[in-house]
Formats: structure tokens, sequence, C-alpha cells
């Protein structure tokens, strides 16, 4: 008979955390949640931060309370990519990790670009080029707070800073570093024509080291702090899409995958990064994934729309579930207004109703006037960005696909997957719910030699989950608005 295996996995997401218990028999992974906290930024006069030294705190918080079940053989940490902690020449950190939707990248890009071409830099990277990235955050510091880049002797990035505090290794795992556009895709290894290019330091980089990395055990002294067994640190895949990217329930090596949470990614797993002109114009961005496969990816804005949406009518003294928001806009009128998720207006944090609404009243749109109306036109508009992605992948590489697995939080709205259905025109096959937390779990596994392949993960995955599929209504109806979509946002 298999020894059970237990694992611990971290899910860090923009808003919150878990801790979640991951039990593998030897056929099926069961997950058991031990703890939930609130991962919420704190604005300081000006600047909008990470609590990192919080978060610490809630790591503890959830070994303590997974140890009390019994112990653990590793602990694995994933969180959303770009952002950063720096560390001083001790070891310690200079200061909290600056969130990825602060101000302080705005005119970073074309500040760059004076320096180093579009078209080279998206050649070197294949990273889809966006304000948030570490490159443009690193630009930002040295343009404008030279003095915290001068006292830095290294950066990690949010899993690896983690890692680091429970550990003490310095080293930055291949999927997260790979967000960071300083990576050359090719080559595999920090470029050092980005960095020389923007006169920024290479020597404050890691040593990179791939996903699955076994990077030491628990620090002796946070064990005997908590009471713990000195269980492995597993580097897994610490960017969540890639974690989640290892948990898409396929028998298929070539697929296509939607990734559908706080962000939404669109993409498909490759051998190599595709890096070309047609990638480049659709700016299609390609990230490192376990065993150093390259996923070629669309950022699309996602459900970051209605949560901001849900904040402001809380602000506002009207509380909505997330199920009463999906009846809402179940019931409100179909195709009546539309909005471009990526818009630059919708980034930000702040009144997200009102922005969509002027947003629909400046071009030339029926205002939403209810709040239905405003869930649907996000599910509505968010289904159109989906097939427009899917459509410039796929004119990338070539090829259609018939199905798209559709993965994370987002599936938990029947609307949007069967909106999502009929606008590609695809059969989508939705689940698992947790495919970040599977993912983690199936990586320390891995790691660990409890299961062989990534291929036998997917499929171990796959038997502990239920499926949902969706076939594809309405498509010449879907065909006609989405094109009264492409026209209304390329104003």
């Amino acid at each position: 008979m298999t020894e059970e295996k237990r694992v611990l996995a971290f899910d860090f997401g923009a808003s919150s955390g878990r801790a979640v218990v991951g039990t593998f028999d030897g056929r099926t992974i069961h997950m058991e949640e031990v703890h939930r906290f609130a991962n919420d930024p704190v604005m300081v006069r000006g600047t909008m931060y990470w609590d990192v030294l919080r978060l610490f705190h809630e790591i503890k918080q959830g070994m303590t309370k997974a140890h009390l079940a019994g112990p653990f053989a590793s602990v694995g940490i994933d969180t959303w990519g770009v952002d950063f902690g720096l560390l001083d020449e001790r070891g310690n950190l200079l200061e909290n990790p600056v969130h990825y939707r602060d101000a302080r990248t705005a005119g970073m890009v074309e500040a760059a670009f004076r320096h180093i071409s579009r078209q080279e830099l998206y050649g070197i990277t294949g990273n889809q080029i966006m304000p948030i990235n570490t490159l443009f955050q690193l630009l930002s510091l040295k343009e404008q707070r030279p003095e915290v880049l001068a006292r830095a002797k290294k950066l990690l990035f949010m899993p690896d800073l983690l890692n680091y505090f429970l550990s003490g290794a310095c080293k930055a795992e291949y999927s997260i570093a790979s967000t960071s556009q300083m990576l050359d895709a090719r080559k595999k290894c920090w470029s050092r024509r980005v960095l020389a290019a923007l006169s920024l330091p290479e020597g404050i980089l890691p040593e990179l080291i791939p996903t699955g990395t076994c990077i030491g055990k628990i620090d002796a002294a946070l064990c005997e702090e908590l009471g713990l067994a000195p269980a492995s640190v597993i580097a897994v895949a610490g960017h969540d899409t890639q974690s989640a990217m290892a948990a898409v329930p396929t028998d298929e090596q070539d697929f296509l995958f939607l990734s559908c949470g706080t962000w939404s990614l669109l993409g498909t797993e490759l051998p190599e990064p595709v890096i070309n002109e047609a990638s480049e114009q659709a700016n299609i961005t390609n990230e490192g994934g376990y065993g150093g496969k390259a996923s070629f990816l669309k950022n699309i804005i996602g459900l970051w729309l209605i949560q901001e949406c849900r904040r402001q009518w809380l602000r506002e003294g009207r509380e909505y579930s997330f199920g009463e928001l999906e009846q809402l806009a179940k019931a409100a009128e179909p195709f009546r207004s539309f909005i471009h998720p990526d818009a630059p207006e919708f980034v930000p944090s702040g009144n997200m109703p009102e922005r969509i609404r002027d947003y629909c009243r400046r071009t030339g749109q029926p205002v939403p006037d209810s709040v239905g109306a405003v869930v649907r036109c996000i599910d509505e508009s968010l289904a159109m960005r989906y097939h427009q992605a899917a459509l410039e992948l796929e004119t990338c590489l070539g090829r259609t696909y018939p199905r798209l697995h559709m993965i994370g939080g987002g599936i938990q709205s029947r609307l949007l997957c069967q909106m999502t259905a009929d606008a590609c025109a695809k059969t989508v096959l939705a689940g698992p719910v947790e495919a970040t937390v599977l993912g983690n779990i199936a990586l320390q596994l891995l790691s660990t030699g409890a299961i062989g392949s990534l291929r036998e993960a997917r499929q171990i995955i796959k038997a502990s989950e239920d499926i949902r599929t969706y076939e594809p209504q309405q498509t010449e109806r879907w065909q006609q608005e989405y094109h009264r979509w492409e026209e209304i946002t390329s104003c």
C-alpha cells in the first residue's frame, strides 16, 4: 500500500492568501484548507506597498495549523508575478515591496525605449511589454530613488523572498524570473544586454534555479519557534500562472488554456519560446514553466474588474456575493454595452462602475444603469477579449484549437464559462477551480519523487477533480457582436 504523502502549499493572490495541505494517496490528491487571510496593499505617503512581514506572519500561522493535523514533508509558495523585495548587505529587507499597481512606473516604458528599442527588448525577453514589469519598476528606482538601489545587494521576487524568510536561501526560481522582462527567453539566463542598456546592476540578481528545486529546509530557529519538523522548502512554480499550468487536466501535449482569476491568462505550452514579428505585434508573452518549457500567453485583466466593482458597491453600503452578481448579470439585457477590459483606466483601483459608465458614454453606447448591467458588460467584454486573444495566438502558431481548458476561480461563474464558449466558438472544459494550489502541490510531489512526471501529475489531477463541459451556443450572434465589440473598442 502506498504511504500517504502530505505537503503544504501557500497560494498568494492579489487580495488574499491561503495555506492548503495536500495529501496524496498514490491515486488522487485531497486538499484541506487550513488557513486563509487577507492580502491588502497598504498606501503610505502616496506609495502602495505589500505588507510582506504580515504575510510571513500568516505563513507561520498556516504552518502551525497544518502541523497540528500531522507532519508535512515540504512547503511550496506561489504568488503573483513581477514584484520584488530588496535586501541589504546583511541580508535584511530594505523596505516593503512596492505593489505593481503603484504609480511609480508611469512613463518608464517610454524612458526605457530611449535606450533600447521595443523590438530589441521583446526580441530578447519575449515578454509582453507592460508598465508593471520588474524591469520598469527597477528603472523607476534608478530614476527616482537611486539611493535605495545603491544600497541593494540582492533582489528577490515575491515567492523567492518568502522562501528566503523560510530557509535563508537566496535563489531566483525560473518561472517567476521569466515575468521580469530581464531574462533572455531563448538562453534562459539574465540578459546582460537589457540590464546594460538601462544601466541596471546585474549583481543584485540571484542565481537562477529550475522550477521544482529543493532549496533547503525550514530554518532551524523557525522550527524551534513554531515546534515544527524541518520540512523541505521547494521552489515550485513561483508564478501562480505556471503552478496553474501544471494542473491543466489534459492528455494532450498541445492544448489551449485560460487561467481565470484576478488576471486572465490565455495561452498554450510549448517546448521553446515563440518570438517573432507576429507575437510582438500581438504583444504575447513567453514565460518559463516546469521542465524549462515555455508558456505562450496573453495577459488580460480578469475578475479584477468585478472585484473592484464589488468593493465600490460595498463602500456605498451595498454588499453582494459573487453568486448574487452573477444572477443579476444573467437577468440583464444582453449585448447592450461593451468595454475593452485592458483599457488603461481599468488598471488602477478605484470607482470601477463609474469608470465603466464613463467608457460607455465616451464611446456612444448605452450607459449601464444597474448592478446587473455593469457585471453583464464586464462578462461579455471579457468573453470577447478571450476570443480576440485566442485568434491572436492561433495566428502566431498557425493552428486552431477546438477546445479551451478553463481553470481557476473564474470558472465558478457558469455564466462566464458559457459566454466564453459562445464567444470563442470552442468547447470549454472548466476545472479545476483550485488549479494553482493543485499545481503547487503536484510540483512538490514531483520534486520529492512521489509523482514521476508532469503528464502523470495532470492525470492524477484529472482523476481528483470534476470537469464541467460547456458547448458553444448562438455562435452566429456572438460573432456578429464580436465585430461590433471590435469597432467600439478600437476607437
